[in-house]
Parts: structure tokens; sequence; C-alpha cells
């Protein structure tokens, strides 16, 4: 008896300590997460009861080289519901089907939606949205928006690009500086209860948006607009599928317009533009707007035809197998191994010397001059000009020259090369690559971006660009800008004469593929003053209809712009007008 007693006292104290040992342990582990761990899990607890709405930060303006706003922001307002707030959910799909102008169903699968935020319509318009704020419905949420704006609606639409719904770029310089225009998004922070409803008078924590920057580049509304009309003129009048046309700055590659028409709408970026207005004509698949939305000047390759023998000219004077006084025939054509290849002119030009081959844009002379420079030797220039490589302008999406691999090259390859066929460049590499032959032999990169602005105009950055020096000598770039002077003065490129001023320039008509297709495809090439280039020009008209020559069509259009451009950048005009000289024949070349 007395040793059950003592057993038992045993056991009793044994688990009063147990008990005591698990309670100090409680005890210590509650003070250690009151005390040191309070600041942790108050933050859980509130993290768990607050609800969280973007401030959607303003995004920086795309600004022109005249400080006219080119892409820029309207406020718009996000309509949501938060479901556990609701207190006449009828009346709120009522008010939101009558003013946002939707389904009755689709308002009414968004309110009924058990969620803790349901966004109902974005991209509304403030008047909307504050019409809706005025009702004072429970559970009915009306935050303030930004959507992209663009006041001239089609000018420069595929060089700008868009943004999406969620105000991202997709397109042109809006994808390109993504980093630079589209800010940091705020947050608003409130808290609910343990419904899901928030706390009156519990305040609201808010996370300021910082506004993207602004973007400043060298396009020029007012050439842009003059380049743009002049485009357009020329398409209609010779029904052509589409024209493009680029003006830059030789010196630093500042590009100060690049047209494409037909352009697109901006503000209405994903409905079809079809027919003479560019009236918006419907919703379109995914092919067809992206089509739209091509950048013919830096996406599409074509043959460059005879504006080409600008390179193959500056290669050969750089290699020293010609001089301007060589003498050259010109019975029409040219023999190469057995193929009889034809100048534009077919009854030929008989006698000529260089300056008068490229005057007349003699086929067989640079024929001859390609067979003189070997294919080894137009290759090394091919690269040293920078023709097998990107321009890296600073817009997506650009195309590479298609050029035969050097092995496949024969003589027939050879002479069709120096003459701009039988490979493809695309427009933007052309500009390029004569600007820099031009302009003392310095290999600039075309871009658009100058530099980078906050809202109060102060400097964030500013944008540079890579230039390599010497890829052709001072004496071959002058020697260059003199003949290509003459083609205008006394040449074929003649209808690009401008009275009391030099300009430099060469025409190309070149086919498309299939040659059976009979497609063609016209263009000029110019730049002034043509002694101190300060503006280029190129203008491609894609399948014009009727009379089809380069130097006919295409022309005339760089004339139209030089002579409004000109006066406009401060270019003044020589007091004595050029030498008309002789009127040369130009049969489209």
């Amino acid at each position: 008896m007395v040793r059950n007693k003592t057993f038992n006292r045993k056991k009793i104290l044994i688990i009063f300590t147990v008990v005591s040992l698990v309670l100090v342990l409680l005890a210590g582990r509650l003070v250690y997460l009151m005390v040191f761990c309070s600041e942790y899990y108050g933050k859980k607890a509130e993290d768990l009861h607050e609800r969280e709405r973007d401030i959607k930060a303003a995004r920086g303006k795309i600004i022109d080289a005249t400080g006219t706003v080119l892409a820029t922001n309207r406020t718009v307002c996000t309509i949501s519901v938060i479901h556990s707030q609701l207190e006449e959910p009828e009346k709120v799909i009522e008010v939101l089907t009558q003013e946002l102008g939707m389904e009755e169903a689709a308002v009414r699968k968004r309110v009924e939606k058990v969620s803790s935020i349901e966004r109902v319509k974005s991209n509304v318009d403030k008047e909307t949205g504050d019409r809706i704020r005025d009702y004072r419905l429970a559970g009915v949420k009306v935050d303030e928006d930004y959507k992209r704006y663009y006041p001239y609606d089609t000018l420069a639409s595929k060089v700008l690009g868009f943004t999406g719904g969620d105000n991202q770029g997709i397109i042109g310089l809006e994808v390109i500086y993504e980093d630079r225009l589209k800010g940091t998004n705020g947050k608003i922070l409130t808290l609910t209860d343990a419904r899901g409803v928030e706390i009156e008078n519990a305040g609201e924590r808010r996370q300021e948006p910082v506004d993207g920057n602004n973007l400043h580049i060298s396009l020029d509304y007012n050439i842009q607009l003059y380049c743009e009309q002049a485009a357009k003129k020329v398409m209609e009048a010779k029904s052509a599928d589409s024209v493009s046309v680029i003006v830059m700055n030789p010196q630093n590659g500042e590009i100060m317009a690049m047209v494409n028409v037909p352009e697109f709408h901006l503000n209405e970026p994903f409905l079809l533009v079809t027919g003479d207005d560019g009236a918006p004509a419907g919703e379109a698949t995914q092919e067809q707007l992206n089509q739209m939305w091509r950048n013919q000047c830096i996406s599409d390759t074509y043959e460059p035809g005879s504006v080409f023998k600008i390179i193959t000219t500056s290669a050969a004077f750089e290699e020293g197998v010609v001089s301007l006084n060589d003498s050259f025939f010109c019975p029409g054509y040219k023999l190469v191994e057995d193929r009889r290849i034809h100048c534009h002119k077919r009854t030929g030009h008989g006698a000529e010397t260089f300056t008068q081959g490229i005057m007349n844009s003699c086929n067989p002379v640079f024929i001859e001059l390609g067979m003189r420079l070997g294919t080894d030797n137009f290759y090394k220039y091919f690269k040293q000009f920078g023709l097998l490589e990107r321009t890296n302008i600073d817009l997506p999406g650009e195309a590479v020259t298609i050029m035969h691999d050097k092995k496949n090259v024969g003589p027939v390859e050879l002479a069709t090369v120096s003459f701009g066929q039988s490979f493809q460049i695309t427009p933007m590499q052309l500009v390029t690559t004569v600007s820099s032959l031009i302009n003392g032999g310095n290999r600039i990169t075309p871009h658009f971006g100058v530099s980078v602005r906050n809202d109060q105009g102060e400097l964030v950055e500013n944008l540079r660009y890579p230039v390599k020096e010497g890829i052709v000598s001072s004496e071959t770039s002058a020697i260059l800008r003199n003949v290509l002077e003459k083609v205008v003065s006394e040449g074929s490129g003649k209808n690009a004469k401008i009275e009391g001023y030099t300009i430099g320039g060469k025409t190309a008509t070149s086919q498309t593929l299939p040659r059976s297709a009979n497609k063609y495809i016209s263009s000029f090439l110019g730049f002034a003053p043509a002694e101190d280039p300060q503006v280029l020009a190129l203008c491609i008209i894609n399948n014009p209809q009727g009379i089809y020559y380069g130097g006919t069509i295409a022309a005339p259009v760089v004339q139209e712009i030089f002579t409004n451009i000109l006066p406009y950048l401060g270019i003044e005009r020589q007091e004595a007008a050029a030498d008309d000289g002789e009127e040369q024949e130009n049969n489209g070349q």
C-alpha cells in the first residue's frame, strides 16, 4: 500500500514536471513570437487584409526636332468591382451596362464573379469614368489610367509605332526605347476586414508612380509632312503599290523623315487601312496587320538597280582601276561569257569617258569596272563599306543584305552586281552606305533617338552611335560628289535640278522578281549641296503604272521635297544657277 502511494507520487511529480516544462516552452515561444517576431507577423496579418491596385505611370512623350509632341498620353479610367463590397448588384449592372455601352450579360458575368477585384473595362474615357464615380455605388472602383495618344494619327506611323493595352511598346520607337519611356507604376494599398470589405477611416497607403522620360528624336514634323504629301501625290498619280522616302543628314546619320505610304492609324492600329482615302476598313487578320505595320524602308530588301553604281564607282576609284577620263565604248550591250547583257540604251552610247558613262548610267561601263575590280576586290569593298552588316538603326525588324556567296560568283554574276542587279539590300542600307561614301568616308549609324529628358526638360541621357572612319578616302569621296553632281546638272538625273542649288544624285529603274511579271521599282537618290552634303533623300516607287523610269518619275519627287526643305533647313541658294549643260537622254536610268 505504501509502495503504491510512493509510486503514484512519483508519477504525479513526473507529469507535473513535464506539464510545467511544456508550459514554460509555450510561454517562451509566445514571448518570442509576440516580442521578437511581432513586426514580421504584424506585416503578414496586414498583407492578408490589404488590397492592392496599380497607379499607372505616365509614359514619356516622343518629341520631334522642332519640339512638336508626336506621342503623348490621354487620361482614361479603369472600371472595376469588388464583389464583397457590393450592396446593390442589380443597380451596378444596370448603370455599368448603360454607361459603358456593354452587353448586360458581359457586365453581369464580371459583377457576379466572386473575386477580390474584377476589372469590368479599361481605357474608358474620363468623362464616362467621372459619371460612374458620381453614382457613388458601393463596390465600384474608378481608377484613372493613361492611354497612348498620337496627335497626328498617321504621321510617321511605321516609325513611331504604338503601345498595347498595358501601355507597353509593340513596334517602332515605342518598343526600342521602352525602358526610357515606360516609367514605374505606383500602388494604392487599402485595408479590409475578414470579409474583404474595406475598413472605413483606416486610410490608404500610396506608392506614387514615377513617370517615364521623354524621347527627343531627329525626325522633323514639317519635313515628314512635306515628304508624305509628295509620296501620296506620286502614288496616286502612278497608281503605285507603295512609296517610300527617307531623308537623312549624311554627316551624322540623323533621320529627318521616313515615309512608307500608305501609313496606318496610330490611334486605331488594329483596324485594317484600305482605300485611297486611307480610312480604317475594319478588323483584320494578324498577317494583314503585320503587313500593314511593316516598315518597308528597313524590313524589305530590293534590287537597287543603277543607284548601286555609286558603290561600284567608289570601289573602282579606291582600287585605282579607273580615272575620270578613261575611255569606254558602248555598242548597246556587253558580251559576258555566252550572254549579251544590254545597256538601257539599246542603240548604245558609243565612245564615252567614265564621267560621261556615269552621267549616261551606261551598263557596259560598269560591267567593265566590275571586271577590272574582280570578285575578290568587289567583296572586299562590300565588307569595307559595311554592306554585309545591318546598319543597326534604332528600329526593330531590320533585314540584312542578300548577296551571292563569293564562291558562286562567276563573270555573269559579277557583271550584274556591278550595275545593281541579282542581289538585294534595304533602302536604309543604301542610304547609309551612300551617305558614308559622300561625307568623306565615315560610316555613320542611322538613327532617330537624340536625347532623353525628363518632363522638366532636364537632360537624362545623350544618345550616341558608333562611327567607323576611313571606309573610303577623302579623295574618292570628293570625286564621287563631283561626278554625281554632273549626273543631275548634265545627265540622267536632270529632273532633280533646282535653280540655284547644286544637287548630286543617281537614278535607278529595277525589275522585281519574277521578271515575267513586268513589275518595276523606280527610284532616285539625291543630296545637297553637292560639294558639302547636308541632306540626302531617297525616293522608291513600287510598281508604278505606265512610265516607270526612275529619272522620269522618282527624280521629280526628290526635286519637290528639296524645293520645300532646303530653304527650311537654312541652305541658301547660290547667286548663279548651275549650268544646264547638254540635255542627255534618260531612258529610265
